[in-house]
């Protein structure tokens, strides 16, 4: 992988990760769009660490308030129905259990057959479609302190959606906490935080295949560094401009884009343009 290419994919890697178009589907997408070859499913789970980082970096008070007050959850379980930072610890940690099952469940068919660019592109439609189902039903009368179990449970399943490239794990569990009654911002807010666990296990799960494939090759690891210092620059960006956004904006924009470009991907590679 060349200087230029680690570069391009990692500032991708950061404006998509947050925003609901899938940065799964950009990773495969740009690269066949500039002819390069396909980065892998390896790749793209370790420049998302970069991507963890900015949120950790930018909800640090939040997680640690959250983390306090799970523990001591378990040390006094009467703290739990009346403390909603005991209860978001609890709705994360059982919110990642669908993800990471079927993670590990299906691993080699994302890391081949899902990374077929019909199937990116149909997922982009349908998806941008669900989004633009929830935006039109939702009742949006719920705030983050409002998070039941059941909505956890329910978020969780959603982001499970996202092992399918193209579906987006931004876009799936915004459109479930919205399909839940959830504000736009509190649901992007809860969807950022439920991200962690879920980026953090697949992003070291996967650095050990990806030093593998690389095989030492020290322009490979370069690149990847470089890819996920900029994944983490561009993320912590992309995550204060979608929280502010939503407090005003639809998600309106984001649908169009979705269905325009999985249009184009479906016909280029109809055509034969893009492979």
């Amino acid at each position: 992988m060349s200087i230029l290419e680690a570069i391009v994919l990692g500032v991708v890697q950061g404006l998509t990760e947050f925003l609901p178009i899938s940065s799964t589907a950009h990773l495969r997408i740009v690269p066949a769009f500039a002819g390069w070859p396909d980065p892998g499913a390896a790749f793209t789970a370790v420049t998302q660490i970069g991507t963890m980082a900015a949120v950790l970096i930018y909800f640090r008070v939040d997680l640690l308030r959250i983390a306090r007050a799970w523990l001591a959850s378990i040390r006094a379980r009467e703290r739990r129905p009346s403390d909603l930072d005991a209860r978001l610890g609890w709705y994360i940690i059982l919110g990642t259990i669908p993800i990471s099952i079927f993670g590990l469940a299906f691993k080699d068919q994302i890391e081949t057959s899902a990374r077929s660019l019909y199937l990116i592109g149909g997922a982009l439609i349908v998806f941008g479609l669900v989004l633009l189902l929830a935006e039109r039903v939702a009742k949006r009368d719920r705030g983050l302190d409002a998070v039941t179990l059941r909505d956890g449970i329910g978020v969780g399943f959603a982001q499970a959606l996202a092992l399918i490239p193209g579906v987006s794990r931004s876009g799936a569990t915004i459109s479930a906490g919205l399909f839940l009654g959830l504000k736009r911002d509190d649901a992007a807010r809860f969807s950022f935080l439920l991200s962690i666990p879920a980026i953090v296990l697949s992003g070291l799960l996967e650095l050990g295949t990806f030093l593998d494939e690389s095989g030492g090759d020290e322009a490979g690891i370069v690149g990847l560094l470089v890819a996920t210092f900029l994944a983490f620059v561009v993320g912590y960006a992309s995550i204060a401009f979608l929280l502010r956004f939503l407090v005003t904006h639809t998600t309106g924009v984001f649908v169009a884009y979705r269905l325009v470009l999985g249009t184009v991907v479906i016909a280029l590679t109809a055509t034969g343009a893009i492979a």
